[in-house]
């Protein structure tokens, strides 16, 4: 079953990267790390053994196609031992004026995000980011974040508690574009 979830995981991957390649320049960036490779710890989760700092990365991006009215974005690990993997973050309802998210933003308490913006629920299950933490002696996993440019201003049928799962069925006939970035993670 691992191996089978593996090639269904690593064809999603690659599935995300060639639309994102094939459709418009939209593209994302962080300064935590770079496409493809490790994630640092204070991205990790603090609990369940991991001793990060729970903190979403930083943000940027640009090349939104035109008729960009809102954005959403979600992190999700497709090697994790769970049936469809594991999603750490659900963002949406992002204005399309902006053109990122500081460090942090992933924690509704601080208030970080644009106004407007509305987390989800994770896999956790808790709303807003939550990092990292796949079991001790894995292999590194991967963490795509994918972010979403849509043709809506606002998700129709989304809420606070809307899931990863969710997120992709309500934005289906949306998605003007999008951009991914793999990070990758391992204890």
């Amino acid at each position: 079953m691992r191996i089978l979830f593996g090639l269904t995981a690593a064809a999603a991957l690659l599935l995300a990267v060639r639309h994102s390649s094939a459709g418009a320049s939209l593209s994302v960036t962080s300064g935590a790390y770079v496409n493809g490779g490790r994630m640092p710890l204070a991205l990790s989760y603090n609990a369940n053994g991991c001793t990060g700092d729970n903190v979403s990365p930083d943000l940027r991006w640009s090349g939104a196609p035109a008729g960009t009215k809102s954005f959403a974005l979600t992190l999700w690990d497709p090697d994790a031992p769970h049936p469809g993997g594991w999603w750490h973050w659900v963002a949406f309802d992002i204005p399309a004026r902006a053109h990122g998210l500081p460090s942090g933003a992933g924690d509704p308490k601080k208030s970080l995000a644009p106004p407007g913006t509305i987390e989800g629920t994770n896999d956790f299950p808790l709303t807003g980011y939550d990092g990292p933490c796949p079991p001790p002696g894995d292999r590194p996993h991967h963490y795509v974040l994918t972010l979403y440019a849509l043709d809506v201003p606002r998700v129709a049928g989304a809420r606070r508690g809307t899931t990863g799962p969710q997120l992709q069925r309500l934005v289906r006939g949306h998605v003007l574009a999008r951009a991914v970035l793999v990070g990758r993670f391992g204890r």
